[in-house]
Order: C-alpha cells, then sequence, then structure tokens
C-alpha cells in the first residue's frame, strides 16, 4: 500500500505554489507543475519513487534474512578488544590517534 506520508511535503508544496501564480518546473525533467498533466506526472514519479524505496527495503531484509540464515553475521566485523587497549595505551603514551592506528591495525577514526 502506498504510503502518501513520505511524499506529504513535495506533493503539498504544489498547491501553495501553485496560488501564488508560480509553476514549479525541473530542470531535469521537462515538468511543469502549473497544468494538470504537470501535476499528475510530478504525482506519478512520487509513486514510483516511493515504490523503488520499499523494493530496496524489502531487498535488504531479505538478502539480511538469507544471510543469517546461512549462518553469516551481515555488518562489520567485530573491533578485537586487544587491539583497542594497546591503541589506547599508545594514545595515553603521547602518540596522537593518527600515529597509533596503523601500528595497532585500525582505523583512526575508531581510535
Amino acid at each position: 500500500m502506498l504510503d502518501l506520508r513520505l511524499l506529504a511535503g513535495p506533493i503539498e508544496r504544489v498547491p501553495a505554489v501553485d496560488a501564488r501564480l508560480v509553476a514549479l518546473c525541473p530542470l531535469e525533467e521537462k515538468i511543469v507543475t502549473g497544468s494538470a498533466a504537470g501535476e499528475l506526472v510530478f504525482h506519478v514519479f512520487g509513486a514510483i519513487a516511493h515504490f523503488e524505496r520499499r523494493l530496496i527495503a524489502e531487498r535488504t531484509k531479505d538478502g539480511i534474512a538469507a544471510a543469517r540464515a546461512k549462518g553469516r553475521r551481515p555488518g562489520r566485523p567485530p573491533i578485537d578488544p586487544d587491539k583497542v587497549g594497546a591503541a589506547l595505551k599508545l594514545v595515553q603514551a603521547g602518540l596522537s590517534p593518527t600515529e597509533a592506528a596503523p601500528q595497532v591495525g585500525l582505523g583512526r577514526a575508531t581510535i
């Protein structure tokens, strides 16, 4: 079922803009919302975009479920606590996180 709440923002703006005698005319898609046909195309594109987002979400959930069924753990691998401890000791000893990161095999942002 189409969730119109996701389209509410852009769809609600069209009448407000039309009331000011201004029409939306995107540069990429030659659509003018000042006409009935243009407004229809705008709504159809919004519905298609929503449909695509829902399909991507469903496929992602299905892929994660299939991976778990095969015994895999999707996502990032857990960080080795020994590496984190070693990195913290290096930082406490006076090294910057940028210098400590390659020495323990972690990223700077992780430290």
